[in-house]
């Protein structure tokens, strides 16, 4: 059994696992290496070779760590309207003082820069940037309707361009169009479905925005405004989906981009019937699986990568 000192220490663990939302990390960590491996990667690299690079680990951690800092920071600010919206979690985090918080916080954020400068000042640089905007949107922007959200999604996929800048530096190559157009309409498809569940968050986090004076769309221009935003983001995903099918080698993963056109069709009718913060609290679950299904999927560009370099797939296809 375990001591009433040692329960404490357990539910502070936990509690700092919510707050950073430790459950996020890992699928970030993965999002990152098959990116690497499967869309940015030289042509002749093996996977295994990717993952056993020294300095690209070094740049998942750093990222890692920018983002766990960027969820303390949030739920720093979002204290008082966290305790309307999620009740629950809100009684959990606050297991964990926010004097611990802001340290773990700067802890992490010097840990991110001293680690990022072990590769390159520049590198450094980059993540300091992004420690900055995170903050800068977590105290000011996120209260402003769609600069909010439009920020908050381009926060989502920054760390995959630091991933990009290095490889291509490792590469010392000059920079395959071919190979940028992909990793843009990739980014675009995932900024798009991230930038839908922000404001599917707004909808669902109404009363308590409202009670803490966040100028959300829903609270400035309506939730009919709000929905018809989300549809319009919604048809917007054709653009990227048919750029990577029709346009760029995509592999087995047009499977998945078809597959969540469909689902975002059924989940256009059930935004449109919904009123209740449970039911956008299930369409914005029904988002996250698409994301995190997404970032599965990458291994469905090329599987063939796990255990052969490109160019040997390439030989393949033309026997």
């Amino acid at each position: 059994m375990l001591s009433r000192k040692n329960k404490l220490l357990v539910m502070k663990i936990v509690s700092l696992f919510s707050v950073v939302r430790g459950y996020n990390i890992p699928v970030i960590v993965l999002a990152q290496y098959l990116s690497a491996i499967f869309i940015l990667a030289p042509e002749n690299t093996r996977a295994l070779s990717v993952i056993l690079d020294g300095n690209l680990f070094i740049l998942v951690l750093v990222s890692s760590f920018c983002i766990a800092s960027g969820y303390i920071i949030n739920n720093f600010y979002d204290a008082q309207k966290d305790l309307i919206n999620r009740p629950g979690k809100s009684m959990l985090d606050r297991l964990v003082s926010q004097r611990t918080k802001l340290y773990v916080y700067f802890s992490l954020n010097f840990l991110s820069v001293i680690l990022a400068f072990l590769i390159s000042w520049r590198v450094s640089f980059f993540y300091s940037a992004y420690i900055f905007l995170i903050w800068f949107y977590s105290h000011k922007l996120k209260k402003f309707p769609i600069i909010g959200n439009i920020t908050a999604a381009l926060l989502a996929v920054f760390p995959f361009f630091g991933i990009l800048i290095y490889l291509y530096k490792v590469q010392d190559d000059a920079y395959d169009l071919n190979k940028i157009g992909i990793i843009v309409s990739h980014a675009l498809f995932l900024f798009l479905l991230i930038l839908i569940r922000e404001m599917i968050k707004d909808l669902e986090n109404l009363k308590g925005d409202l009670a803490n004076n966040y100028n959300t769309i829903p609270i400035t221009y309506g939730e009919s405004i709000s929905k018809k935003i989300i549809t319009t983001l919604s048809f917007f995903t054709i653009i990227p989906v048919y750029i990577l099918i029709e346009i760029y080698h995509v592999g087995y993963m047009d499977i998945y981009f078809y597959l969540c056109l469909i689902t975002l069709i059924f989940f256009l009718i059930k935004l449109w019937k919904s009123n209740t913060k449970e039911e956008f609290l299930l369409l914005h679950n029904v988002l996250k699986a698409l994301i995190v299904a997404g970032v599965i999927s990458i291994i469905l560009i090329e599987p063939s990568v796990l255990w052969h370099g490109r160019k040997l797939l390439m030989a393949i296809s033309f026997i």
